[in-house]
Order: structure tokens, then sequence, then C-alpha cells
């Protein structure tokens, strides 16, 4: 039975995950995610949590998101400040949390209608 309605403008949301892969809109993804409720999802050029820098944190401003979600793998790990400096510099709100965690708060954001980016490093 149905509850409710779905929404039609929920948009790109993160369908899966699982070791070495994340799924949005069923659609499977074998690198690291950008992922926007209204653009499909781009390759998210970092090989990984310790090659993040300032300039791939800073290239995620280009959506002008009003939070950004980044996901980092099957362990929440937070970075140093100065590889988030622009978006902090930005005053954009900003959680770090483990992968599948960042899918679950994602998909809640886009639901509410927010400018949310999920930048996702795979489980």
């Amino acid at each position: 039975m149905k509850l409710h309605l779905a929404n039609p403008k929920t948009g790109y949301t993160l369908t899966g995950y699982g070791t070495g892969y994340l799924a949005v809109n069923g659609i499977r993804y074998e690198h690291p995610l950008i992922v926007t409720p209204d653009a499909p999802p781009t390759q998210w050029k970092v090989d990984g949590l310790t090659a993040l820098s300032a300039e791939s944190t800073g290239l995620l401003l280009d959506e002008t998101p009003e939070i950004v979600i980044i996901g980092t793998g099957q362990t929440q790990i937070f970075p140093p400040p100065f590889q988030l400096r622009p978006l902090i510099e930005a005053r954009v709100g900003l959680e770090i949390m483990n992968t599948p965690a960042a899918c679950r708060t994602y998909n809640v954001l886009v639901a509410e209608g927010r400018r949310v980016l999920a930048a996702m490093f795979l489980p």
C-alpha cells in the first residue's frame, strides 16, 4: 500500500552503495562521485581522501551548494582543515561522515528541497 505520493521533483538521489560502488537513480558507479539533485552525477577526480586538497574542495563551490556532505568511505575520517578551507571560507554548511550515512543524509536533504551537494568516496 502506498501511504503518500512520491515527490516527482526529487531529482538525483543515492539509491544504493556497497563495497566499491555507489548507485544514483539505480545506475551503478565505481568511482568517487559528485551528486546534486539537479544534474547527473559526475566523477569526482580525487584518488582518495589522502589526495583531497583545497583545490578539489574549492571546485565543489561551482555548484553553489548551501550544504556539502563529504562521504569518507566505510569509516568517518575528518580531513585536515586546510583541505576544507574553501568551503569554510565560503560559509557553506559542511558535514563529514562515512559514505553510508552520507547517502542517507543527502537523500533526506534532497527530499526537503535543500541545495545539497554530496562528494562521495566509495565505501
